[in-house]
């Protein structure tokens, strides 16, 4: 079929323009909300499964590994239910987004909690709350992340966009690592304090989300091909399996949010044991936030120089670098800050090209199927992050049961060394694998994408118009 013009479905032109410096502000706040609930679980919820609710190390390691597994079977349902919908006077995804958050803070305060059962009760109340938390997350996720498609093509706008979101998500991290072990001090006793503290970071996030719901606007109004003709199944998987550049992001996720949240959960307790004091915590995320703030603001001038994919490379080579340095020097809190915090910006910096990354396989996608599924495709990108969280849950669990982990106690030189070996060697073997993926299968180069950008903002697609 000739790739001529029609205006008649044709995308709409917006698609190539600006947007204005509150939307990109604005959208940033989305993840800054969604950190508020998420980073907690991340962060926290293990330790609060294992020292204060008194579940062991292996039970705690199924509950967060099978649950994510869970979770991430979610979200494609999540993202086909968001593609069935009609757009809105509020457009398509942000109603979905803005209700679901509030769901989402409710859900992820009942986590922190933690009745007075049996053993058996106890787990069992950890899989079902965490269960239902994860698939409100979805809900609220796979609408967000899929909206960055739909307000712009510009590559240079969507390169301020990842970066305003991984701004977003630091400073979050920033906010919940600083805050929540001296706001949970306050209370005397820790089993009311993690539900308190947790509801007023809730509160914070669903403000996040409002500012994101309130100050964006979905400008792509889209059509697929083929007129309005009604797609099957067999659309949504031509979408997402012929999908290259997709299935390498895929790939590379699940190595680099593994690396990232092992970090996270295993810091609590390389704080209390390795370093010998808990109330390093707050400090150690301090100074290694802000220096992944101060990298994530470099993203769009990088971008522009050397193009995303090698600025993804560079901040992915850095971490190995960093974090195997760390396993390898004995450990001291001046060398090990300084190291972790290099190795968590430079990852800072690949995680917020890969958001950028994220909205190009959307439109290559649409482009190379002449079918568009935002919620679908951003849904298949989210399960490999539901995935690696399950794989970091294994790996950081894991590692405690295995080396003889004894809560709220004098640990042994094995388990010392398991806690250190997850927070600095699994991320620099991880973040490996993931430079190998990105530079030998991901094809999609800036140049390529802005054809197929021009040819979607003119209602053509691989094979004929849309």
């Amino acid at each position: 079929m000739a790739r001529t013009l029609n205006k008649e479905n044709s995308t709409s032109d917006q698609g190539s323009g600006k947007i204005t410096t509150k939307e990109k502000v604005s959208y940033g706040f989305g993840d800054f909300g969604n950190g508020f609930m998420f980073d907690l679980g991340q962060s926290y919820l293990m330790h609060f499964y294992t020292d204060i609710a008194g579940i062991s190390a292996a039970a705690a390691a199924g509950v967060f590994s099978l649950t994510k597994i869970f979770d991430a079977f979610m979200d494609p349902l999540a993202g086909s239910f968001i593609d069935s919908r009609t757009p809105g006077k509020r457009g398509k995804f942000r109603p979905v987004m803005m209700f679901a958050s509030i769901l989402l803070a409710v859900m992820t305060v009942v986590t922190f909690t933690m009745p007075d059962l049996s053993m058996g009760g106890k787990i069992a109340w950890a899989y079902g709350t965490y269960m239902a938390w994860g698939l409100i997350y979805s809900f609220t996720n796979v609408p967000y992340g899929s909206l960055a498609s739909v307000m712009t093509r510009d590559v240079g706008e969507r390169s301020i966009m990842a970066s305003t979101r991984q701004a977003g998500s630091i400073g979050a991290q920033l906010i919940t690592g600083v805050a929540f072990v001296p706001i949970l001090m306050l209370f005397p006793s820790q089993k009311i304090g993690y539900p308190v503290t947790a509801a007023i970071m809730a509160l914070i996030g669903i403000v996040g989300f409002y500012i994101c719901y309130k100050n964006t606007k979905e400008h792509i109004k889209t059509e697929n091909s083929k007129g309005k003709e009604k797609q099957s199944a067999k659309d949504y998987f031509r979408v997402v399996f012929t999908n290259r550049p997709l299935w390498c992001l895929i790939l590379m996720t699940l190595f680099t949010i593994s690396a990232m949240n092992t970090n996270n959960a295993m810091m609590i307790y390389f704080c209390q044991y390795n370093l010998g004091h808990v109330g390093l915590q707050p400090i150690i995320n301090f100074i290694q936030m802000g220096s992944s703030v101060a990298g994530i603001a470099l993203i769009p001038m990088l971008v522009r120089r050397f193009g995303k994919k090698k600025t993804a490379m560079a901040g992915l080579l850095i971490g190995v670098v960093a974090d195997g340095l760390n396993f390898i020097i004995p450990t001291n809190i001046y060398s090990f800050i300084v190291l972790v915090s290099i190795g968590y910006a430079a990852l800072a910096i690949s995680n917020g090209v890969t958001w950028a990354f994220v909205s190009d396989t959307i439109d290559y996608g649409h482009w190379h199927t002449g079918v568009r599924k935002e919620g679908v495709t951003y849904a298949a990108f989210n399960f490999s992050r539901k995935i690696a969280q399950s794989l970091a849950a294994l790996v950081s669990a894991g590692v405690l049961a295995a080396t003889g982990y004894i809560a709220n106690a004098h640990q042994s030189a094995g388990t010392l060394l398991g806690i250190k070996g997850t927070m600095t060697l699994y991320p620099a073997v991880a973040l490996l694998l993931a430079a190998v993926i990105l530079g030998l299968l991901y094809n999609l180069s800036d140049d390529k994408f802005k054809g197929i950008a021009n040819d979607l903002n003119n209602g053509r697609w691989e094979k004929g118009s849309l």
